[in-house]
């Protein structure tokens, strides 16, 4: 298993419960994103968090992501985060806020002395457990700025929308673990994880990505099993997303 973030239990079961109950205003838009992303603070009593709120409602079509919703596959890919062992996701829900149903994830504050251009490049070891993390969710848009550094050792991702194709569409900057053979450990997570999916996640996931994805995902970690190696960059289609940050 790989090291989780740094908050006590009992505060971090408060803030997902806030996340899960709270009153959410908005407070905010991220003006770069493409789809809605909006600021907005969660309130209950006295106590309040920040979050990101990403409605459906505000969510572009996309032609090689016909099916579902970006929401619904944020969603996804922090359950599979969870059920991995993986802890690089925020933590995310679905629920519904003044915009209607979207994803709403925890706010993560940045270590700010950290500079990502030189720390993305980095042997870090929850940049390496983000590269196998994203390999099984076929992530296609894992960019330096989706890395969210809370301290030296604690690393999140965010932006998972564009994820589980039943095509092989890996784009990544994390690439330094190319064809580097996995770890026993790594190997254990992943078989751990396809008997977690098969037995205990395959219902939840049929809600928020089609059976031909949850195969592909399937298949995905039988395939990183068998080869016993982080994949390597592909030959077809551009392997690092543009732009890179």
């Amino acid at each position: 298993m790989y090291a989780q973030g740094p908050m006590a239990t009992d505060d971090k079961f408060k803030r997902e419960e806030l996340l899960r109950t709270g009153e959410i205003r908005v407070t905010g838009r991220l003006v770069d994103a493409s789809n809605a992303t909006l600021f907005a603070q969660l309130t209950s009593g006295e106590t309040e968090i920040a979050c990101i709120y990403k409605p459906v409602a505000g969510e572009r079509p996309l032609w090689d992501f016909p099916d579902g919703t970006l929401a619904a596959r944020e969603y996804a890919a922090y359950l599979i985060s969870e059920a991995g062992g993986f802890h690089v996701v925020p933590f995310t829900i679905m629920r519904d806020g003044p915009f209607g149903i979207g994803m709403v994830q925890e706010w993560i504050d940045l270590d700010e002395s950290i500079d990502l251009m030189d720390f993305f490049s980095s042997d870090h070891p929850q940049l390496r457990a983000m590269c196998l993390f994203d390999a099984v969710i076929n992530n296609t848009d894992r960019k330096i700025g989706h890395l969210l550094p809370i301290n030296n050792e604690v690393v999140l991702g965010c932006d998972h929308g564009v994820t589980f194709h039943v095509e092989d569409k890996l784009r990544t900057v994390l690439w330094q673990w190319s064809q580097t053979p996995l770890t026993s450990e790594e190997i254990q997570t992943l078989e751990m994880l396809l008997v977690g999916i098969r037995t205990n996640l395959a219902s939840t996931l049929s809600e928020l990505i089609t059976s031909e994805e949850i195969s592909a995902l399937e298949m995905r970690i039988e395939r990183l099993i068998q080869t016993r190696v982080f994949p390597a960059p592909s030959q077809e289609w551009p392997a690092v997303p543009w732009p890179a940050f």
